[in-house]
């Protein structure tokens, strides 16, 4: 599954080899829709001659399928759950299941052949039924659970969801983002979009890349380079400056006598040569002193055991 979060979308992965459909998830936010990236990689699909079934939560199938020509048109299949999520006006042709079944309903439909199944959104179908219960459908859905033997190489189907990453929990993003082989998360700056997109392979490392791009009015996916970042304005060279030291109310620089001063002090600390001489030999008519000790009957005077009083 690919999966394609609001703000966040990738272009659509190709299958690895060995894999037997692609997955693939968009995240996107309120700043930067990822519906957009999804019906361009939806057009890219048909324009490879695959089939796409888009089942359509969110919007209608009018505002769906506004902006494509009639070749594109025409390629889709459009399963309609924003009309009547829950079968009211139509009970007799609603699938019992409701959306569960209706998105279990998908795979059965593909057919033969390389196939996309785009999924408007996931954030919808989340709401809707329980965050386990969807995992292991989309695993199903894209058949990930099958040996690479067992697909034969024009069977393959690849699932894109789009995800509002700003309306979930850590907890389901995480279980959705590991069903994916290819995340894509929508960010920009200076009003051009990027893509962050997380690519997951069976024993290879993930890779990260970012790619910077355009969607034109027909949808088209336009690759770009990242934008330079806008250089400052110059400041105003007639701009006086203002020196930040003119009313302080002490003086940060001394002058050339309090320098001088300074150097010359003697600090207390200080251990001169002429004060080491003056402790070492007393001068004339100085007072000396003497120390007199006379050891008592308690006094220990053995240097081998000092410690011998103590009784330890």
């Amino acid at each position: 599954m690919d999966l394609l979060p609001s703000n966040r979308s990738p272009p659509p992965p190709a299958p690895t080899q060995g894999s037997p459909c692609g997955s693939a998830s968009s995240k996107d936010s309120v700043e930067w829709e990822g519906r957009s990236l999804l019906k361009a990689l939806v057009k890219k699909s048909a324009l490879c001659g695959e089939q796409v079934h888009v089942l359509g939560c969110e919007v209608s199938e009018e505002e769906f399928r506004e902006g494509f020509d009639s070749s594109i048109n025409n390629r889709l299949v459009y399963h309609d759950l924003f009309r009547d999520p829950l079968s009211w006006s139509k009970p007799g042709k609603a699938l019992p299941g409701g959306p569960l079944e209706a998105l279990r309903a998908l795979d059965k439909r593909t057919g033969s052949g390389p196939a996309t199944i785009a999924l408007d959104s996931l954030s919808w179908l989340l709401h809707h039924l329980p965050c386990p219960i969807l995992c292991q459908t989309l695993h199903a859905l894209s058949r990930q659970d099958s040996c690479p033997g067992d697909t034969l190489p024009g069977e393959q189907v690849r699932v894109l969801g789009l995800l509002h990453e700003e309306l979930h929990g850590p907890g389901p993003l995480g279980a959705l983002s590991s069903l994916a082989q290819t995340e894509v998360t929508l960010s920009g700056t200076m009003g051009q979009a990027s893509a962050h997109i997380l690519y997951r392979r069976p024993r290879q490392r993930p890779t990260l890349q970012t790619q910077w791009f355009s969607i034109l009015p027909d949808f088209s996916l336009e690759l770009q380079v990242e934008p330079l970042l806008e250089s400052q304005p110059p400041s105003d060279l007639h701009t006086p400056s203002v020196d930040p030291t003119t009313h302080l109310t002490f003086n940060l620089h001394l002058s050339k006598k309090e320098r001088e001063a300074k150097d010359s002090l003697t600090l207390p600390f200080q251990f001169s040569s002429e004060k080491q001489q003056a402790l070492l030999r007393p001068g004339l008519g100085q007072a000396t002193s003497h120390i007199f000790y006379e050891p008592d009957a308690y006094d220990d005077l053995d240097q081998e055991d000092p410690d011998d009083d103590l009784d330890v």
